[in-house]
């Protein structure tokens, strides 16, 4: 039996896995010792527990943190809000784990699918937009991120739907969720932490623009270094980013890895950076997790005092958008991305939240249409 063949028998038997890109393919893990549905109770302990190492490539925790979790972990309170009771946050001790080629083979293409309906129309979103424009020229926030959300009814196969994402749109940090009552699919670019021993790194993304026939990748750096609005963006996003490291890395070490380069993906080109440091002695992963979630490139600057505003305005929960997915290793090592390019498909219900920064420069219009730009090669699989 190949491991597609072994992919698809997984996948037909209703047992839960989860399918993670990998330098070389894609990663699936199954047969699930243990599941854990993390709460506002229970997450410090999750992150602070000891598992003995056995030299297995499954001695690790994978899974997702949701943003309200995140933001409890930090002490930001999210009010009551309008949402689909989804867990905060779960995370599978997998038993099993088989490597894939980057190319996944599956052949059954079936969903169920009304029209996507947006939560915030473009009159809405043009108010919201000009209230943070009014609290960034008073000094409260240097940027801020806009959610939409996009919704339908619908019945979904996650594997082909993920087959076909994964074909079109092959991102770094894309993923996938199957369990019983629930799946998750991403084309997530942003890696947010990568740990291994004392060495840690992150890759704020902060600049999009959509690709067209005469916009190559030459020219989107072009176009991003001349635009004074998305430089802005991008600088302080970076900023941002090497700050929360700095509470956690020796002095001293921080260091830009890659600065201002272009990523290409099937709709777009992103603004991407590369930020290193080393740990200082004694930094946990609940210290680690604490300094770097939820990721600023994906809420704004600075970051406690423009959470506080984004969730004073947003009416819907965000569930899984913006958090955080990926694994800790039994050694320590740790691998998350930002929760971004996803469908959440819950109750039969299916969801992609998107979001673009404002800053003083901003152009409403422009912005709400970037988050179509966004969102377009999600809903594309439901046609």
């Amino acid at each position: 039996m190949t491991k597609e063949d072994q992919l698809t028998e997984i996948h037909n038997s209703g047992k839960p896995y989860i399918i993670y890109k990998s330098q070389k393919g894609f990663d699936l893990y199954t047969n699930f010792s243990k599941k854990i549905i993390l709460n506002n109770k229970n997450i410090k302990s999750f992150l602070s527990k000891k598992n003995k190492k056995k030299s297995k490539n499954t001695d690790l925790f994978i899974g997702f943190f949701g943003y309200e979790l995140l933001n409890n972990l930090i002490d930001i309170k999210v009010p009551k809000q309008k949402n689909l009771n989804f867990p905060k946050g779960i995370f599978y001790k997998p038993e099993k784990k088989i490597k894939l080629s980057n190319k996944l083979n599956y052949s059954l293409r079936n969903f169920e699918s009304g029209l996507f309906k947006i939560n915030i129309n473009r009159k809405t979103y043009l108010k919201i937009f000009n209230r943070f424009k009014k609290k960034i020229k008073n000094g409260e926030t240097y940027q801020i991120k806009i959610c939409t959300k996009y919704k339908t009814k619908s019945k979904i196969n996650c594997l082909d739907f993920f087959r076909r994402l994964s074909n079109t749109n092959l991102a770094p940090e894309a993923f996938m969720i199957k369990d019983k009552n629930y799946s998750i699919i991403s084309c997530s670019p942003e890696n947010l932490i990568t740990k291994k021993g004392n060495d840690i790194s992150t890759k704020p993304i902060a600049g999009t623009v959509k690709k067209t026939k005469h916009l190559n990748k030459i020219k989107a750096l072009s176009y991003f270094r001349k635009n004074l609005k998305e430089t802005k963006e991008h600088n302080m996003i970076v900023d941002m980013e090497r700050n929360d490291l700095s509470r956690i890395c020796k002095v001293g070490s921080i260091k830009l890895s890659k600065q201002k380069i272009v990523e290409e993906y099937k709709d777009l080109f992103h603004y991407v950076s590369l930020i290193k440091g080393k740990l200082k002695k004694n930094i946990n992963n609940l210290d680690i997790i604490r300094a770097m979630m939820p990721g600023g490139s994906v809420i704004g600057c600075p970051k406690i005092n423009t959470l506080n505003l984004l969730n004073k305005q947003e009416k819907e929960n965000r569930n899984i958008y913006t958090g955080s997915f990926g694994y800790i290793k039994f050694n320590g090592d740790m691998r998350f991305n930002i929760i971004i390019r996803s469908i959440l498909n819950f109750k039969n219900i299916s969801e992609i939240s998107v979001a673009s920064g404002v800053v003083v420069d901003s152009n409403a219009n422009h912005e709400f249409n970037e988050n179509f730009i966004k969102a377009k090669a999600l809903i594309d699989l439901f046609k």
